[in-house]
Order: structure tokens, then sequence, then C-alpha cells
């Protein structure tokens, strides 16, 4: 079975407001037309390898083209996202409806915790935990309800560098266990954490120039790695542990302060019972 994957059109997607350090500089600046052909290219490299579904972009929310956002899913239950800024909280009742009208359990955090769905909350691929970033956009004390609500072991990490606002920004975990990340996104405790759960042979670090060029904020799908743009060097490395990388460019949406993982959300989050094996 396919992986499914969660787009919404760029059709609505401007930059009009600054909530996060890539944004400044950038108002008004966007190339509509230019965005949607990155979106379709990244759309057609998705499709080869997933069944990729479709959400209407509602008028005035011009960042719900960045589903990863909109909450996080395991099973046939999603935990809806608390969007920290009200320039992202019309999103919710759109996303929830959808998700209602597609079967899915629709959970709730309170209305006072902000938590920004797998943006900052990542499913190991080889153990049966959750990445959860905090420090910007989803708060510290979430940590305790998402493992509650999902009953999920939860492993926070501490987001130091205001360019790297949310986990999938800095940290992809990837299908073969291995973990892409940027140790400069992290205070010295995360690093412990992430060093105590993963083995060294399983981590790749990713430089300061491939972490702006948002090679963490990747979407694998088994042995593919779907990315903006990554060195050779990180290419290499990611070839050699058997991932084959795509590179397709998104520069209109770095703009916003997303990139390939950013425009995707999984549907179809899973625990794992078993280490996987790279297909």
């Amino acid at each position: 079975m396919k992986p499914r994957i969660l787009m919404c059109a760029p059709t609505r997607f401007e930059i009009r407001y600054v909530i996060n350090p890539w944004m400044l500089g950038h108002l008004d600046a966007g190339k509509r037309t230019v965005a949607i052909a990155q979106w379709n290219r990244l759309h057609a490299a998705l499709v080869r390898h997933a069944d990729v579904e479709l959400i209407e972009p509602a008028p005035g929310w011009p960042d719900m083209v960045f589903t990863a956002n909109a909450g996080l899913v395991l099973g046939n239950r999603v935990l809806l996202a608390r969007f920290r800024h009200g320039e992202r909280q019309g999103e919710e009742p759109h996303f929830a409806e959808w998700f209602t009208r597609h079967g899915f359990a629709v959970l709730r955090l309170p209305e006072d915790l902000a938590f920004e769905g797998a943006g900052d909350a990542l499913l190991d691929r080889a153990a049966p935990l959750l990445w959860m970033g905090h420090g910007f956009r989803t708060d510290e004390r979430a940590t305790a309800l998402v493992a509650a609500a999902l009953d999920i072991e939860v492993v926070p990490l501490r987001l130091t560098d205001p360019r790297f606002y949310h986990l999938d920004t800095c940290l992809c975990p990837l299908a073969g266990g291995e973990l892409l990340y940027h140790p400069g996104a992290f205070d010295a405790e995360s690093l412990r954490r992430i060093e105590a759960r993963v083995p060294a042979h399983a981590r790749i670090t990713v430089d300061e120039a491939d972490a702006r060029s948002f090679a963490c904020n990747a979407v694998n799908l088994a042995g593919h790695v779907i990315l903006n743009r990554a060195s050779q060097r990180l290419v290499t490395a990611l070839n050699a542990r058997g991932y084959r990388v795509t590179q397709t460019p998104l520069g209109e949406f770095m703009k916003a302060g997303g990139s390939a993982k950013c425009l995707t959300l999984r549907l179809d989050g899973s625990l794992p019972v078993c280490a996987a094996a790279v297909a």
C-alpha cells in the first residue's frame, strides 16, 4: 500500500505578514506563478511514490499550503493544530472539517496551548516514539498532553535558532531508522537526548549551508528522499545508506519559511513494531 499524503495547492499562497525570520523582506514579494510551478513539480515527484489527497485552499489563509502544520495523524486519529499566531488560527476549522469528512477522529488540545502539528511532532520510523520540538511555535507543556492523547512516548527537543522554528526544518526521521538533523538548531540537552536514542552510525548531521537550504525539511517515502536542495556531501551520505535523493527547487516557499516537508502531511502515521528496512 502506498503512503498517503495531504497537500494544498498554492492558488491562494502569498506572503502578507511576518511570523518567522524567513518572511522578513519578502512581504508581497512572492511570485505565485512560480510557486505554483514549483509545487506542481513537487507534487509530480510525490505521486510517483504516494497517493496524494488535496484540501481546497480557503480564502484569507495563505499558509494553508503548509499542510504539515494542520495536525498529527496516528492511525485514524488526528491531533489538530492549535496555531500560536492569529494569522494561521483560521485554518483550524477548515482542516478539522476535512479530517472529519474523511473519517478521522479529530482530537483537540486546550485552546490556550500552542501545538503546530507535524511541523513540531515527528514520528520515528524505527522506534515507537514521537520527536517533539518546542521553543518557538509549540508549547513545552504540550508534551505531556500529546503523549496522553495518543498514548505514545514523547521525546521533547528544545529549538534554539529562530530560523529553524519548527522541528521539521531541522530534523527528519528516515525509514531505515536514521535521523537527519542539524545539531546547531538544538540546545545541549536535546542533542544528548538524540544521541541517547539514535546510535552514531544512524545519525546524519546536516551542516549550516544544507540546513539553510532546508535539506532537513525533506519528504522520505521508503527509499526516496525528496527535498529542495542538498550538497553533494549530504547526497553521498544518503546514497550510502540506500536512499535515492530527488532535488526539486522550492525557493518561493522558502521565502515563507517552508519547503518540501512543510508542504505535505502524512495521513498514514503509524508506530513501527520493529526496526524498518529501506525499500
